[in-house]
Formats: structure tokens, C-alpha cells, sequence
């Protein structure tokens, strides 16, 4: 979701205090009225099957055969990387923000070695990397400049108190924390296919929210993995690289795959979703180009246009189609938004 979190916060120290018992012992603990997190638990996690896991940072569920939810709900991105099983081999789609360690969780759910692929390499999504031997990258320079990993002063934000429901999982260095470095194994393109032994997923490369934006698709399952081309939620367009006419594309070829979809995978916020939302998605940026959708002037330059379910969250800079060097790393703006659900 977010690439970047420059503004200075003291970090949040503590211990990461949620049982891992009922679900209502996992609410927020608010600290203002209507924080982000006093509306957690998400309604749809109530309907799928929780696996246990011993950390407690992440919760995970089954969202359909085959395919875990890996969820970060108690930071304000609420990541989901996902970890898709075949006969032979496991796929894991992202690895999330690198607090709690993902690499153990998927550990404990798979014995099946594991290859990682990450729907785009802004920080919040590539956090597990180094903990992983084998990785596909897609072939941009945009993500070979991010594979040198975000430093601590580009991320310290994601530890922010107003970023934070609960404290931070035992032992975590919140005075270290960065990204670290990481090797593609391989660099792929457009339409590459994985095996996975009875399941084939295709690779997407679908740029407009970042360069290399990737999704996956399961055509024989009808399963689609968005990404952050579509999440419910402000879905932000604002950062320097991102490129709204070839989002407009991406998102027009998404909802070509709608009607033979089952579900949709998002990356953030909520794990599953109709595939009519592309659809909705398609028109709203068509609006948005057309200039016929309500605009709502935000802080700090940015500008939401608020749709059924969704938002686009850009600026005036990204509407003018104004951008840096696309081979720079996910650096975004100097100051990133509130936290929002």
C-alpha cells in the first residue's frame, strides 16, 4: 500500500500482548476515538476458518483450497501475503512488512519448499525477503533498485504509535528496523507460468501503482491475486511512480478476467473479495479520467475520489501524470497520510 513512511515518530516499545484464544480478545486497544483499529476485527474474517498459529503478530486463514491468508491486522497497512500450496511446491505471494517473522509461520503450514513472488516491491510487501532462498522477481529496474532493501529512516514510521494497535512482537529491534537486502533467483515477465504441481498460476505484470505491480492468476481455480492494483479501501496512487494511464490499463485488463473469476485475493485490509469489484473498479477510474467523479481535496496535496466499497487516494502530481526516475526505490512522499481502514 504505502512505499515509504519519512515522518519521525518516537518508536512504540512493548511486548505484543494479544492471546492468541476468541477473537474478542484480539480488539483494538484505542487510544483516540474512531482510531483505525477500534474497527477490528474485519466483519469477513468472522466467516473464515482461522488457523492457529504461535506468532501472534499474524493471523492466518483458509480463504479457499489450498490458499492461506497471511495477515498483518495490528499495523495500519493490515498486509496479507498468501501462501499457495500445490502437490510439489508452495508459492508465497509477498512477505509482508518484516516485524513479525514469516518465514517461521510458513514453516509451521507448508513442509513443501517454498519459492517467494511479491506482487510489487514497495516496502510493506518485501519485509521476509532475505529469509527466503528461492525468489521470482519481475524483471524492472525499479525492482532491482528495491532489492537493495529500505533503510531504517525510510520505514521508522510503521512503528509510530497512531501506526500500531498493539505493542511490537518480544525482542524486536524497533531501533533497527529496516529492510534487508535481498537476491532474486530469477527475473521473470509478463505471462510467466509457475508449477506447482496440479496448480498453475500466470503472472500478471500489471504497473500503475508501482512499475513492477504483478498479479496471479489461477485460471483453472478462478482465483485471482490483486496486489494493490484493487483492495477495499483508499487504494493510493499518489507516490512518484505511480502511473495512473498505465493503472488504467492494468485495471481494464483485470476486469476483462472478472466473469470467469471465483474470488479475489487483495493485499491489504480484507482477504477476500467478489471479482465484480474489477468492474466497479474499471468505471470508477474511468470516471476519474473522464473527470466526472466526486473529488474530495485532502491534506498534504493529495485528493480521494470515494467510490461504493473503495477509494482512489492520488494527487495533482499523479493526475498530471508528473513522476521521478521510475528506477528510483519506492521512496514516496514526504509525508504519508493517516492511517486509514
Amino acid at each position: 500500500m504505502n512505499p515509504t513512511t519519512a515522518i519521525v515518530f518516537p518508536a512504540l516499545l512493548g511486548s505484543l500482548a494479544v492471546p492468541a484464544q476468541a477473537e474478542e480478545e484480539h480488539q483494538a486497544v484505542p487510544a483516540e476515538p474512531t482510531r483505525w483499529c477500534d474497527q477490528l476485527p474485519r466483519p469477513i474474517y468472522r466467516s473464515l476458518e482461522r488457523v492457529p498459529v504461535a506468532d501472534d503478530w499474524f493471523q492466518v486463514y483458509r480463504v479457499d483450497e489450498g490458499v492461506l491468508a497471511i495477515y498483518e491486522p495490528y499495523q495500519f497497512q493490515e498486509v496479507i501475503s498468501y501462501l499457495i500450496l500445490g502437490g510439489k511446491r508452495a508459492l508465497l505471494f509477498d512477505t509482508g512488512l518484516g516485524i513479525g517473522r514469516i518465514a517461521a509461520v510458513v514453516d509451521k503450514l507448508t513442509s513443501l519448499p517454498v519459492t517467494v513472488l511479491n506482487s510489487h516491491t514497495h516496502f510493506d510487501h518485501v519485509g521476509g525477503n532475505a529469509d527466503f532462498a528461492r525468489l521470482l522477481a519481475m524483471d524492472t529496474d525499479y525492482t532491482r533498485a528495491n532489492a537493495h532493501g529500505f533503510s531504517h529512516d525510510a520505514v521508522r514510521g510503521e512503528l509510530a504509535p497512531d501506526a500500531l494497535c498493539v505493542g511490537l512482537p518480544p525482542g524486536f529491534d524497533a531501533a533497527g528496523y529496516r529492510t534487508r537486502p535481498y537476491t532474486p533467483s530469477e527475473f521473470i515477465k509478463d505471462g510467466h507460468e509457475i508449477d506447482l504441481g496440479g496448480r498453475k498460476l500466470s503472472v500478471l505484470h500489471l504497473p500503475g501503482h508501482a512499475p513492477d505491480s504483478a498479479s496471479l492468476l489461477d485460471r483453472a481455480a478462478g482465483l485471482l491475486w490483486t496486489g494493490d492494483t484493487f483492495y477495499e479501501g483508499p487504494i493510493w496512487l499518489y507516490v512518484p511512480e505511480t502511473d495512473l494511464r498505465a493503472y488504467a490499463a492494468s485495471v481494464d485488463r483485470l476486469a476483462a478476467l472478472a466473469p470467469n473469476l471465483r474470488k479475489l485475493f487483495p493485499a491489504h485490509n480484507v482477504a477476500v473479495a467478489d471479482p465484480k469489484r474489477l468492474i466497479q473498479l474499471r468505471d470508477a477510474v474511468a470516471k476519474l479520467r473522464a473527470e466526472t467523479a466526486t473529488r474530495v481535496e485532502k491534506e498534504k496535496g493529495q485528493i480521494e475520489f470515494p467510490f461504493d466499497g473503495f477509494s482512489i487516494l492520488t494527487s495533482k502530481a499523479a493526475l498530471e501524470g508528473r513522476k521521478r526516475d521510475p528506477a528510483r526505490p519506492g521512496s514516496g512522499l514526504d509525508i504519508p497520510p493517516s492511517p486509514e481502514p
